[in-house]
Parts: C-alpha cells; sequence; structure tokens
C-alpha cells in the first residue's frame, strides 16, 4: 500500500472521528467529575406531594410532582422561575434571570440577563413534561474555582435554601454540600499498566506474525461499558453527552472489523482498524480524563470502574495510534522472514551462475568421433 494512500485513509479516520464528536444539542450542561457531594437535608413542611433529589453528584436538582400538585420554584430575585402544573407540564419563566443562569453549571450570565427584574410578569415556556425537571440550582453547589477557605475534606462547605409554593403553600429545601475526600489512584494506575500491556501484547504479536487486532478489544469493551453505564445513569433533562457510549461503540466495532480483516489476511485494513480504535480510545479518555482526579464522578458505576476504564482507554488508545501508524507506513519496509530470506538466496545463487560469473553454463555432451 502506497505511503499516499495510507496519509488518505488516517486523513478520512480523523474527519470521521471529528464529525462523531459533534454534540447534539443539551438542555444543560451535562454533570461532571466534582470535590463536592450535594443531599437534600429536609423540604419544610412536607405534603407528601413532591420528591427533591439531587443528580450528578452535586450538578442538578430534580423535582417530581404528583399528579394534580401545583408547584412554583422561586428564583434568585424571589421570581417564579419554573412552574409545575397539575396537568404534568413544565414551564419556564423567560423573564427570570435564573432561566438564563441555570443552563450553565458555572451561573454564566448570558447577555441581557443582567437586566431581567425579578418584579417582571412572568413569561412562561413550556419546555418538559411527566410532572418532573431537573436544572442546576446555583443554592445546592460550590460555585468558587478555588477551594473553600478554611475546611478541609470532610466538611461541610455550604448550605442553601431552594423556596417553593406547593398549592400555594410556602415550602423550604435545604440542601448541604460537603467535600469529599480525594479517591484512590490505585484503578488508575492499574488501567495504565494495562493498557501498556495490552499495546506491548499487540506489539508482540505482531513480529511473531500472530494476530494484533484481540487486543483492541478488551480496552473498547470497558471504555463502553463505562459510557452507557454513565449516560444511563442520568435524565435526559441533565444533558448527558452522547459521546460518553458513542466513541467507544466505534472503538468496538472497529475492533471487530480489524479481526475479520485479519483472519482475511487483509493486513493493511487491520492496521486501520488498529488506528481507528485507537483514535477513538484515547479522545474517550481525554473527554473524560478529569474523572481521574476527582473525588467523585456523576455514574451509576463504581468509580474504581470508570476510572480503569479510562486510564486503560487513554493509554491503551495513544499506544494503538503510534503502533498503527508504524504498522502502515512500515508496510513497505517489512524485513522478510527465514523461510522468505533463504529463498531470495538461494534465487539469486541461481542467477549468477547461469548469468555469467565467469562459469561456463552445462550444456549437452559435444560427441568428439
Amino acid at each position: 500500500m502506497s505511503v499516499v494512500k495510507s496519509w488518505m485513509w488516517v486523513l478520512a479516520i480523523g474527519l470521521a472521528t471529528w464529525f462523531g464528536l459533534a454534540p447534539a444539542p443539551a438542555f444543560a450542561d451535562p454533570a461532571g467529575p466534582t470535590d463536592y457531594r450535594t443531599e437534600v437535608v429536609s423540604i419544610e413542611p412536607d405534603s407528601g406531594h413532591i420528591d427533591v433529589r439531587i443528580l450528578g453528584v452535586d450538578a442538578f436538582v430534580e423535582l417530581t410532582a404528583d399528579a394534580g400538585t401545583d408547584v412554583i420554584v422561586m428564583g434568585y430575585g424571589g421570581e417564579p422561575y419554573l412552574w409545575f402544573r397539575p396537568d404534568g407540564a413544565v414551564l419556564a419563566n423567560q423573564n427570570s434571570a435564573a432561566t438564563a443562569m441555570n443552563t450553565s453549571r458555572n451561573g454564566a450570565m448570558p447577555e441581557g440577563a443582567h437586566d431581567m427584574s425579578p418584579d417582571a410578569a412572568p413569561d412562561w415556556e413550556q419546555i418538559g413534561s411527566d410532572h418532573r425537571w431537573a436544572w442546576h440550582d446555583h443554592r445546592a453547589h460550590w460555585m468558587q474555582t478555588g477551594r473553600p477557605v478554611g475546611a478541609a475534606p470532610g466538611d461541610q462547605i455550604l448550605e442553601g435554601v431552594i423556596p417553593l409554593e406547593v398549592d400555594g403553600v410556602p415550602v423550604a429545601v435545604t440542601v448541604a454540600s460537603r467535600w469529599e475526600p480525594a479517591a484512590s489512584t490505585v484503578p488508575m494506575w492499574i488501567g495504565v499498566l494495562s493498557g501498556v500491556l495490552f499495546a506491548v501484547g499487540a506489539l508482540l504479536c505482531r513480529r511473531n506474525r500472530r494476530p494484533t487486532t484481540p487486543w483492541l478489544l478488551p480496552p473498547a469493551v470497558f471504555a463502553l461499558v463505562a459510557g452507557v453505564w454513565q449516560f444511563l445513569s442520568l435524565p435526559a433533562a441533565t444533558g448527558p453527552r452522547t459521546v460518553w457510549w458513542l466513541l467507544p461503540a466505534i472503538a468496538v466495532t472497529c475492533a471487530l472489523g480489524g479481526m475479520l480483516a485479519e483472519f482475511a489476511r487483509a493486513r493493511f485494513w487491520a492496521d486501520a482498524a488498529m488506528l481507528a480504535v485507537g483514535i477513538e480510545l484515547a479522545i474517550w479518555g481525554w473527554l473524560k480524563r478529569d474523572g481521574l482526579s476527582a473525588a467523585l464522578i456523576p455514574t451509576g458505576a463504581p468509580g474504581w470502574f470508570d476510572r480503569f476504564a479510562v486510564a486503560v482507554a487513554l493509554v491503551g488508545g495513544v499506544a494503538f495510534v503510534a503502533l498503527s501508524l508504524s504498522f502502515l507506513f512500515a508496510g513497505g519496509r517489512r524485513r522478510p522472514s527465514n523461510s522468505e530470506f533463504a529463498g531470495l538466496v538461494s534465487a539469486s545463487r541461481g542467477q549468477r551462475v547461469q548469468g555469467g560469473d565467469g562459469l561456463a553454463a552445462p550444456g549437452p555432451p559435444v560427441s568428439t568421433s
């Protein structure tokens, strides 16, 4: 395979990966790794007609109202922000600054939001149904980029109150956030070691002329399980990212395709599949790298498993990319095997004997009679 054609395939794989990363529109910033855990402390008075919980460790407040219950969630200026109607529809007040601020985890104010007045008449727009909605509420999580001053892991760092009106009765939802101790780094280092071992295994198999593509499948499967688990852990209103499962799914598909190509002795396609798997895993691991150092990860999967999967995908993916590029561009300079080398030597000797090394070629005997 020519070098030009190899480069064309590298470019095609890169473009396909780029377009695969195009995110679908999300309702809000998805939950991300964090060092703080928020919990609902109390609902007073508790009518028994609403349920409030925290999603994504500290990222979202989710409220579910019973059918026939009317609920108003107040914004930061005391204005009506969300309206849970008795028929199940959920509406947002477009004249509330909270509507603009709560689309972002860090509470960034879009242009024009500063001019909104809490005294403005509500402008309701339906955003959900089924008596349920989840939103970023900045009274429920730590907003600063720096660590809490004077606090240490294990300490409570904030307590906030989210005011509601349930069927016209004022209700206070109290939440508290705690700084969690750092997670163990052992799963991450086991993942790093595993990623190196998978790459070394592929390299040794290539040198010994054995199948290399089976080494691609385990890290891709680990990433797919972790990605699907995280995606399914959060409701649609929190905007879970499609790439959490899409990139590993592409990697698994390419790994299986590479195994089929190698079985059919299509070496170039097997190497191209390794390149695709490496790119997908490396990008996926890079996107999720913050979870390696954070105390908490917004997923239903065990934290140790998610950290292991991210580490093995990131390290293994980078190594697979390097290996596949060396295989693709060194294909024309492949070292012959011992049997091939012996055949070349024999053929070369035969040509010298017949072609004039100063030796006469054998012919029929000449009669002297």
